[in-house]
């Protein structure tokens, strides 16, 4: 089979993969005529970090054959699918082809498992260690791992790639006993407990080495250690898990293992599928409002059970409510917490203002230093003001508490927040 050929099947399987984004690495480059490549420049597609780059890559599989038999995975084994399978050098060649072609900044790998997770694992090895070592390569790298490698395996993919991921692919145990009997969540937790312990042992030696020198270790020196971190995928609606039971993984993920991101994949028929799983697509907004959950845990202060516990009947199902975000539907249920005080309150306070992003309340705090806000103030900042207003009180604006209820509000907002399907909250 032609490498176009092979490419062609093996790109469109690679796009299952959720987790690819790029942020949190070393910054490395290639001036002075040094290696190929560079981590630190905005790219042309796909995958966008944090702070709005547009980080292009690769993104592959080795190969989709597989071993495993996962009832939700269009690659299992028994799948009527046309495979495909690069080499170590394919793929290395492959990235910097199109890397010096300037249509990529990095390389996304995953694969089936073939022969053995050992086998599979090593094969993923080898392309980055080719990169690093024999091209002096110095762009993004992202591993998919296997969780039943070798530990050392995982070791050595630490060494040369920027972020490792291992997917937990569905939310509960029983989930995965059920869909995917072959794989152990046990095995999984414990190949993530693997990276997390490497990772902190590497930045203790990292902080030793500082002390001792006085100076930064290059990125490349001893203590180089997926500096990006972890992350993770679960697929979403395969079997009954609730919005609260995904949300209490995620929130157990980030605190045992330190992941940087965990990556919600709705589910998708495939073909001849099992009839355990559900004949329709799961929807594309409760994977959104799962997005937007998971980012009020991460930088808003949030618990999980707070997000989806509620006195309407969508929230006492654990599920969250797919009409308004997450953020509001909370507001709306604890009307008491409110109004909040723009110009006397504390952060956190603040954090729980609908419309009022980290960024808008972190300018919020430093204005109010030299002067009263006024409803103009979050004007100019280009804070959500409409969904603000019933919830704050400021220079010139202060509503009553029965101004409207919480019907009322919801009413005001949830056509447009379903119709615009915006991600400010």
């Amino acid at each position: 089979m032609k490498t176009i050929d092979k490419l062609a099947i093996l790109a469109d399987a690679a796009k299952y993969d959720a987790s690819c984004s790029s942020s949190g690495t070393a910054s490395r480059n290639s001036m002075g005529g040094k290696g190929v490549g560079s981590s630190e420049g905005s790219g042309i597609c796909h995958a966008y970090a944090p702070d709005g780059r547009c980080i292009s890559l690769l993104k592959i599989l080795l190969t989709n054959f597989c071993i495993y038999e996962c009832s939700y995975c269009i690659n299992r084994n028994s799948s009527n699918v046309s495979r495909a399978r690069f080499s170590t050098k394919e793929v290395v060649d492959l990235t910097l082809d199109f890397y010096k072609r300037n249509y990529i900044e990095g390389l996304f790998l995953s694969s089936g498992v073939i022969q053995t997770p050992d086998y599979t694992m090593a094969q993923l090895v080898e392309v980055a260690r080719s990169l690093r070592e024999d091209h002096d390569f110095r762009g993004y790298i992202h591993l998919k791992t296997i969780p039943d490698a070798d530990g050392e395996l995982l070791a050595a993919a630490g060494r040369y790639a920027d972020r490792l991921s291992i997917n937990v692919e569905l939310p509960t145990r029983a989930a995965l006993s059920d869909l995917a009997p072959e794989k152990d969540h046990r095995t999984i937790k414990l190949s993530m407990a693997r990276i997390r312990a490497r990772s902190d042992e590497h930045a203790e030696a990292r902080k030793s080495a500082k002390k001792i020198t006085n100076q930064r270790p290059k990125s490349r020196d001893m203590g180089r250690f997926a500096p990006a971190g972890q992350s993770t995928q679960m697929i979403i609606g395969a079997e009954p898990s609730t919005d609260a039971d995904i949300l209490d993984t995620t929130a157990d993920l980030y605190a045992s293992y330190r992941l940087k991101r965990v990556y919600f994949s709705a589910f998708s028929p495939i073909p001849d599928a099992s009839t355990k799983l559900p004949a329709q697509r799961t929807s594309l907004m409760r994977e959104h409002r799962l997005y937007q959950s998971d980012w009020l845990m991460r930088f808003y202060g949030y618990g999980p059970r707070e997000i989806t516990a509620g006195g309407d009947d969508t929230n006492s199902a654990g599920m969250l409510d797919l009409d308004i975000d997450p953020k509001l539907a909370w507001a709306l249920r604890n009307r008491s917490y409110f109004p909040v005080n723009l110009n006397r309150d504390d952060r956190e306070r603040l954090l729980r203002v609908p419309g009022l992003g980290v960024k808008s309340v972190n300018r919020i705090l430093n204005i109010r230093r030299w002067q009263n806000l006024r409803l103009e103030d979050l004007v100019a900042m280009k804070a959500g003001i409409k969904k603000a207003m019933p919830f704050i009180i400021c220079a010139g604006h202060h509503p009553g508490l029965g101004e409207a209820s919480s019907h009322t509000l919801r009413q005001r907002f949830a056509p447009a927040v379903s119709s615009q399907q915006t991600f400010d909250f």
